[in-house]
């Protein structure tokens, strides 16, 4: 029983996969998933999915179902009369269910056929790891060494003549069984900073905000399976760049003006002050409407190409669309693709871009 209700787990969390993986584009597009997001789990509503079913009992032992009646007969109060109550048409079950952030960022490769990231800060954290590398007498049944235990009884019964070869049983006692033994290994494991920073001016609506808040988690889930410890920084700005908690950065909105080379003259700060490129993998990614002060594209450019390029393993740009906004700062980040590798600009017009975003973002495996 214990094996089929583990072989029916298994298929139903395949089953969840892959549903999930055939809907991404409308989860991602939705927040679904980023609105129920835990510390490590991410609940999902998953409508019309078949849940497996567990039989427990002898057949015919009684139960619902098993009783007089006719095929058809329902069940409880009788249905259909006047009463005025609540609606009569069916609803559609919607159940929810848990996935791993890993699981998450598996699917999201598998779907985007993403490279894997390869981490060049040489800034670790140590972890440990139980490495099985040697043998002990004592342990528990589970960490039993089998064939070295079936090796030293083996060899107790012949050299005590009590083993018959034309009945071959080897019954190992206490002194012949070997176990398994670990110890803790030092692992070091890469690190990585992400700086996140957003237009926050009049031109901005709720709905981009929202738009980038869900391209944001995404691209959090995808690094963090590839690194071990992840710190996130956040910028707004309008014509002046500060540094706020996540609630904020997505929560704020001003009415000035815009000058985009206060952000990157902060994230120039960032880097220079708390995550050194030698020692961390460091990404940046600007959301805007594309608006900004004329005279300050220029040094905009500046600071990206000699500040900021240099010392990171990525910087990307998405372009969310704005009624308000001009849309020119795309063209000039987008001249610097042909120069620079780890740049990468994307236009994000709705929520329905999100996904196709992400891929472009993530597609260079830096």
């Amino acid at each position: 029983m214990g094996q089929k209700i583990d072989r029916d787990s298994q298929r139903f969390h395949k089953l969840v996969r892959g549903k999930v993986k055939s809907n991404l584009s409308k989860y991602i597009s939705r927040g679904e998933m980023i609105g129920k997001k835990g510390s490590d789990l991410v609940s999902i509503p998953l409508p019309q999915i078949e849940v497996p079913q567990f039989k427990f009992g002898k057949k015919g032992s009684g139960g619902v179902g098993s009783g007089d009646g006719d095929v058809g007969t329902p069940l409880g109060p009788p249905q259909g009369d006047d009463s005025g109550q609540a609606g009569d048409q069916p609803g559609g079950h919607i159940l929810e269910v848990e996935l791993t952030l890993e699981e998450l960022a598996a699917i999201l490769g598998e779907e985007l056929q993403l490279p894997r990231i390869e981490p060049r800060g040489r800034k670790n954290i140590r972890t440990k790891r139980d490495r099985y590398t040697s043998i002990r007498q004592v342990g528990p049944e589970s960490l039993r060494h089998f064939k070295r235990t079936f090796k030293r009884a083996l060899k107790r019964e012949i050299s005590s003549g009590t083993y018959v070869p034309s009945d071959p049983k080897v019954i190992p006692i206490r002194q012949d069984k070997q176990y398994r033994s670990w110890k803790d290994v030092p692992q070091p494991q890469a690190v990585a900073a992400i700086i996140y920073m957003m237009d926050v001016s009049g031109s901005m609506t709720d709905e981009q905000k929202e738009v980038v808040r869900i391209e944001a988690s995404w691209l959090d889930t995808w690094l963090k399976a590839h690194y071990q410890g992840i710190e996130t920084a956040y910028i707004i700005h309008d014509a002046v760049a500060q540094e706020v908690d996540e609630h904020t950065f997505y929560h704020t909105r001003e009415s000035g003006g815009t000058k985009i080379s206060s952000a990157y003259e902060l994230c120039d700060k960032l880097i220079s002050t708390r995550y050194s490129p030698d020692e961390w993998n460091v990404y940046a990614f600007h959301f805007s409407d594309g608006d900004n002060w004329g005279d300050d594209i220029p040094k905009c450019i500046e600071i990206l190409t000699e500040k900021l390029l240099p010392r990171l393993n990525l910087f990307g740009y998405g372009q969310v669309e704005s009624p308000y906004g001009s849309g020119e700062f795309f063209d000039y980040v987008h001249e610097l693709l042909g120069e620079h590798e780890n740049v990468v600009t994307s236009r994000i017009p709705d929520r329905e871009a999100i996904l196709g975003s992400i891929k472009e973002f993530l597609g260079t495996g830096r």
